[in-house]
């Protein structure tokens, strides 16, 4: 417990003196946020908002990490590494995109192509290496089965061991790519995707914490319905730095925001979530904690597809907080909102959780 707290006091405090510090440096520079022109009018004044702040969230993750580690004793795990990896990498991949915005002074950055080929390479690596690793009882960071609470009969290796790891790669590549265009989908209001994720990982704080408790490699408390994880503590640590990085950052992202995460930050949360959903066997479980990010999606598939077949809109504006604006509700409102119902679905999702273990 004591590693989990310290890595989420130190990613909060961090990311909470950090980011003035950061804001100062981005305005010197004049790093500011470009805005959509076909979006609210609203947002207009939001153009030169400092941007990229998902280097701060990212940087207080890492060191709330290493102090964790100091502080227990220990070097991270593979699970916590591989983890770090995949958000830092993500991240590199969007603070590009972002960077390319300023340079070229427009709301467009990085080419699909170059974005796909950077988000490619980082999740690839992330995918062959989590099959890597074995401890001592013969457990890899991941499984090549699908899991929802754990993992389930349905193994992607079923042909073969070469056949599981390129579906593997496949199945990996599709969360990663989901999660963080779910959370850079959010990134629209300010504060609402850093709280929402802030919950999230919250959840996953707890999932992670119940593993460790009935962890199959803790002899004096593995009972039957005991889960099969490599490193259920590293990657608790891991959940609780980012959640105490996000309420850092939260402190000067919430409205009026005086920076915003960028690309840079939400492809790097995106990403963790990926990485840590698959690292925890709960790949599935995962759309339930994060169900809000799930809707939003789900929301602008629903406008280009029903736009797409009928030339019509569903919504006033895809994604959805930006429908309720343009109905009339007030930016906090609809993130307050959105975070309660975001908060829900991760209590939803622990609740399952939970209930699957007593089940059995």
């Amino acid at each position: 417990m004591i590693p989990i707290l310290a890595a989420s006091s130190v990613g909060l405090l961090v990311a909470l003196l950090g980011t003035p510090l950061f804001i100062k440096f981005l305005v010197r520079r004049e790093y500011g946020q470009f805005v959509r022109q076909d979006g609210p009018t609203a947002h207009f004044t939001k153009r030169g908002t400092p941007t990229m702040g998902g280097v701060v969230i990212i940087a207080a993750t890492l060191i709330g990490v290493l102090v964790s580690s100091i502080v227990a004793g220990r070097l991270p795990s593979a699970s916590a590494l591989l983890v770090l990896f995949l958000m830092t990498g993500l991240g590199v991949v969007g603070f590009l995109d972002d960077f390319t915005k300023i340079k070229k002074q427009r709301s467009l950055g990085l080419s699909a192509k170059a974005k796909i080929l950077g988000q490619g390479i980082v999740g690839i690596t992330f995918a062959v290496l989590a099959l890597q690793f074995p401890n001592s009882n013969f457990r890899t960071p991941a499984s090549t089965r699908i899991s929802f609470l754990r993992d389930t009969n349905l193994d992607l290796a079923f042909a073969g061991a070469t056949v599981g790891l390129l579906l593997f790669v496949v199945w990996a590549n599709f969360l990663i790519t989901a999660w963080s265009n779910a959370v850079n989908l959010t990134d629209g209001l300010d504060g609402l995707a850093t709280g929402i994720s802030l919950v999230v990982f919250g959840g996953y704080v707890l999932v992670s914490l119940w593993q460790v408790n009935q962890w199959c490699q803790n002899l004096a408390t593995a009972g039957p319905a005991c889960y099969e994880v490599r490193d259920p503590l590293d990657l608790a640590v891991v959940s609780g730095a980012i959640m105490g990085s996000c309420v850092g950052f939260l402190w000067w992202n919430a409205s009026p925001a005086r920076i915003f995460m960028g690309d840079t930050g939400s492809l790097a949360l995106g990403g963790a979530l990926a990485g840590i959903s698959i690292l925890s066997r709960t790949e599935i479980l995962a759309a339930i904690i994060g169900g809000l990010f799930v809707i939003i999606v789900i929301s602008d598939v629903i406008q280009i597809g029903f736009f797409k077949l009928t030339g019509k809109r569903v919504f006033k504006m895809a994604p959805l907080h930006h429908h309720f604006e343009l109905s009339g509700w007030g930016e906090v409102t609809i993130v307050i909102r959105f975070w309660l119902v975001g908060g829900m679905f991760a209590a939803l999702g622990t609740g399952i959780f939970y209930a699957e273990w007593l089940s059995r």
